[in-house]
């Protein structure tokens, strides 16, 4: 007999399995290895894959194209999807998304009502939070902190870049919200830099 489970994603009831270390639903055309979890609550489903010692748990889900591998973590009411990648020991949780190409690895954690989309990668110890969004091209990377309602997008890269020494031409943004980057234990306000 075939178990069959709805995962609301307009498919309507699928072939699916509970994961043996867990407990979790995942479809079976979804690929999830015995070392991985997934939680009693959590889902993985459509092509997703899932591998290594990852954890999925709470209620997150994984699914479209998307990996979670190595030991990465996407929890609480997390969501990666499209054909984003999650790995190494990146953490992904609270009401958080990942999807589109999007890579999140390393240290890297991304929560709260945090996206990242696009073709962005956020990785070492970088943090997205709030109701940040990192999308298209963008990279963030080392220590920082993209937080509040930051927007960093566009071919935009914020890292921690010791060298660096503000320019002179640096101009406050034309934009509503101020925009705070946190490095190293300081706060900085984001400014527009016009080319020369």
């Amino acid at each position: 007999m075939t178990t069959t489970f709805d995962f609301n994603d307009g498919n309507g009831p699928v072939p699916a399995h509970r994961h043996p270390y867990g407990g979790g639903w995942v479809a079976d055309t979804a690929k999830v290895a015995d070392t991985a979890y997934v939680g009693p609550y959590a889902q993985v489903f459509e092509n997703a894959q899932v591998f290594d010692t990852a954890r999925v748990f709470g209620e997150a889900c994984v699914y479209d194209n998307a990996k979670v591998y190595d030991s990465a973590w996407v929890y609480d009411n997390a969501k990666v999807y499209g054909s984003a990648w999650v790995y190494g020991s990146a953490k992904v949780f609270d009401n958080a998304k990942v999807y589109g190409s999007a890579w999140v690895y390393g240290s890297a954690k991304v929560y709260d009502s945090a996206k990242v989309y696009g073709s962005s990668n956020v990785y070492d110890n970088a943090w997205v939070s709030g109701n940040a969004r990192v999308f298209d091209n963008a990279r963030v990377y080392d220590n920082a902190r993209v937080y509040g309602s930051a927007r960093v997008y566009g071919s935009a890269w914020v890292y921690v870049d010791t060298s660096y020494r503000p320019s002179d031409r640096a101009e406050k943004s034309d934009t509503n919200e101020d925009i705070f980057i946190e490095m190293n234990n300081k706060r900085y306000r984001l400014v527009e830099v016009e080319k020369s």
